[in-house]
C-alpha cells in the first residue's frame, strides 16, 4: 500500500517526503497541473496530478493509498483573493478528507496558530484559541480547517492534526515569511525589525514529527512540533553572528506594522 502527501512542492512537505522515502515508504504525491516541482524533482514518488478543489481527483489520487498526509495549504499573511485562501484551506480540507474514508491513518497539518495563548505561562494543545483573536484570513482559514477536521475525527476517522511553529531549513523556495526575513537581510533590504517572537524547529524535525505523529499519535489529539523561543532581535544577532553582516537596530512596534499591512491590503 502507499501514502498519499499532498503539499508536497511545498517547504514542509517536501521535507515530509524525503523523510517518507527514508523510512522506507512507497509515496504517491499530488500536485497541481503546472505547479514549480523543484522540491520533489529526481525523488523516487509516484506523482499525480489533482487539485484540492476538483473532489473527482482527489478521489482518484487516493486509490491505493492507506494513509494520508494532508499538508496542502494556500500560505499568504496578507493577500486580497481571501476566497482562495477559504476555497483551498477549508473547502479543499473538507473535500480531501470527504474523499479519505477507510484510510488506516491521516495526518493534517494545521499550525501552531491555532493554539490558544496563555498569561505568563506555556500553552499546551489543550490550551483553547479564540477565534475572534485571529489576525488575518490565512490563521482563520487554518482555524475552520482544523475544527472540520475534529469533526471528521469524530465521525470515525482515524486522524491526528500537528501543530507546526515556524519552520527554517533547506528547500524554502518560495520562501516563506521567515525565509523572507532571513533573504532580507542578507541582501540588505531590512533597516528595520519587528517587534516580535517566534518558536523555531528545524524543516526536518518539523517533517519527523509528522512521522510520530502518524506511528504514535492518538486519533483526535493535535501535536505541536516546534523547538526553540526567540525573538527576532535574537534571530538576526544569531544571522549577525553567522554572516558578520550587521544586524538591523531599529525596533518597529508591533501595532505599526500590523496597521501597515492592512493598509497594504485594503489599497
Amino acid at each position: 500500500m502507499k501514502t498519499l502527501v499532498t503539499g508536497t512542492t511545498g517547504f514542509i512537505g517536501s521535507a515530509l517526503v524525503r523523510e517518507l522515502i527514508d523510512d522506507g515508504r512507497e509515496i504517491k504525491v499530488l500536485t497541481r497541473q503546472g505547479a514549480d516541482t523543484r522540491n520533489i524533482d529526481g525523488l523516487n514518488v509516484e506523482r499525480v496530478h489533482g487539485d484540492l478543489r476538483d473532489k473527482n481527483s482527489l478521489q482518484r489520487a487516493l486509490q491505493g493509498c492507506n494513509i494520508l498526509y494532508h499538508n496542502a495549504a494556500y500560505y499568504s499573511l496578507w493577500d486580497k483573493d481571501k476566497k482562495l485562501i477559504y476555497d483551498i484551506n477549508v473547502d479543499g480540507t473538507r473535500n480531501i478528507l470527504s474523499a479519505a474514508q477507510g484510510m488506516e491513518k491521516i495526518v493534517y497539518t494545521s499550525t501552531v496558530g491555532c493554539i490558544g495563548l496563555t498569561a505568563g505561562k506555556p500553552a499546551n494543545e489543550n490550551t483553547p484559541l479564540d477565534p475572534s483573536l485571529l489576525c488575518n484570513d490565512y490563521k482563520r482559514s487554518k482555524f475552520m480547517a482544523e475544527e472540520l477536521a475534529r469533526e471528521f475525527c469524530q465521525k470515525g476517522l482515524p486522524l491526528v492534526i500537528v501543530n507546526p511553529s515556524t519552520p527554517v531549513g533547506p528547500r524554502d523556495i518560495k520562501p516563506t515569511p521567515t525565509g523572507k526575513i532571513i533573504l532580507d537581510f542578507l541582501n540588505r533590504r531590512m533597516p528595520a525589525y519587528l517587534d516580535t517572537g517566534l518558536n523555531l524547529i528545524d524543516v526536518k524535525d518539523c517533517a519527523r514529527g509528522h512521522i510520530l505523529a502518524e506511528k504514535k499519535g492518538v486519533a483526535g489529539e493535535r501535536y505541536i512540533l516546534g523547538n526553540q523561543n526567540m525573538s527576532l532581535r535574537e534571530i538576526l544577532l544569531e544571522l549577525e553572528k553567522i554572516t558578520g553582516m550587521k544586524a538591523p537596530s531599529i525596533k518597529i512596534p508591533y501595532a505599526i506594522a500590523y496597521a501597515a499591512g492592512w493598509a497594504c491590503e485594503t489599497i
